[in-house]
């Protein structure tokens, strides 16, 4: 599966990885955490990154991301597929910028957030990004 990785302190580049959670795994160095951004593109992350003191990476929305993640496209059946060459270019110069945080600037990025809904098609409508 061909993704643009995103490690901290460099700028993105292209690889091809397994489509497969070990392979996944491996890349992130943990545990993966997989987040829905815009134009069927996923972000897989180390979901425990900030608790076992990665290193910043970029920040995505309000979050900083610690370690290495990467982005893949999502077809319609949620599976995990190869980007194509726009979403490459779209993401390559969104990223490129390497950004630095210090640890405490990570550590106080970890929160919860709690949200209440009125309907569960309330929920999944938010959920949409």
């Amino acid at each position: 599966m061909r993704v643009l990785m995103i490690e901290p302190m460099k700028e993105p580049y292209v690889v091809d990885i397994g489509n497969d959670l070990k392979s996944m795994q491996d890349v992130v160095g943990g545990l993966i955490e997989v987040i829905n951004l815009e134009d069927d593109i996923v972000m897989v992350d180390n979901e425990e990154g900030k608790l076992i003191g990665l290193e910043g990476n970029r920040r995505v929305g309000r979050d900083i991301i610690a370690g290495t993640f990467f982005l893949c496209g999502s077809n319609d059946e949620g599976e995990f597929v190869s980007l194509t060459e726009e979403q490459i270019d779209k993401y390559t110069k969104r990223f490129k910028e390497s950004e630095y945080y210090t640890a405490e600037q990570v550590e106080n990025s970890i929160r919860i957030e709690l949200y209440s809904y009125d309907s569960i098609k309330e929920m999944y409508e938010d959920l949409e990004v």
